[in-house]
């Protein structure tokens, strides 16, 4: 892996992800809490990604399967997916939930995916990488909302509540999202963005050496080279 010059990982040091003390990665463990030292995450690509496709496909039954199951003695047995639920809030009126529902729901978390996804590109092609640093911090930034509609949903359970007239239980739906904003969660805390500073700085570092090598510096000029 190649490193910028100006980084602290081109000099051998790493810096301790619990104390924050700046160590030389050769002494494996911090002097002071014993935490193992690395450059970079460890498998930290590998395991964005297998938590990110992870997620995607709970993505799908969270949005199919029904995340409430409602028994009521005046209207029976109803179940509710978080688009069904959405149409119903619209229709009776409770807009701001239904704007809350759909976009906490539907679109940060298909959102957050693509997000993953084009930064575990960037870090194999090195490209963009000041917008791919904001895009990561955002991507972190809006994962704490994630969960504003499962508060919705616990509060409205909460209040319709009615002993034997109206029973409300989740459904597997339910957990199948709550499943899909862990491991996005997860995705973004396991990535690491100073890898795609280095696959800048690799990239860079191959341009240079093929500049070098076309213009001959370093070596013998190009028409001995070709003799």
């Amino acid at each position: 892996m190649t490193f910028d010059p100006a980084t602290a990982a081109a000099r051998g040091l790493a810096r301790c992800h619990s104390c924050g003390r700046v160590e030389p990665v050769d002494s494996r463990l911090c002097p002071v809490c014993a935490t193992p030292l690395h450059l970079r995450k460890p498998a930290s690509l590998e395991r964005t990604v297998a938590l990110t496709l992870g997620a995607a496909l709970l993505y799908v039954p969270a949005n199919l399967l029904p995340v409430l199951h409602i028994e009521s003695t005046l209207k029976g047995s109803q179940q509710n997916t978080i688009l069904s639920g959405v149409i119903q809030f619209w229709r009776d009126g409770d807009y701001p939930v239904a704007l809350i529902i759909f976009a906490a729901s539907v679109v940060i978390p298909i959102l957050k995916v693509l997000a993953i996804i084009a930064l575990c590109v960037a870090v194999r092609s090195g490209r963009s990488p000041r917008t791919m640093t904001r895009l990561y911090r955002l991507t972190e930034y809006i994962g704490r909302w994630s969960m504003v509609d499962v508060f919705v949903v616990a509060i409205l359970v909460g209040v319709v509540q009615l002993g034997s007239v109206l029973r409300i239980d989740p459904g597997e739906g339910a957990l199948a999202f709550a499943g899909v904003v862990v491991l996005t969660m997860l995705a973004a805390h396991s990535f690491d963005p100073r890898l795609i500073w280095d696959a800048t700085a690799s990239g860079r570092g191959q341009t240079g050496q093929a500049d070098r090598e076309t213009a001959g510096v370093g070596g013998a000029p190009n028409s001995m080279r070709h003799a």
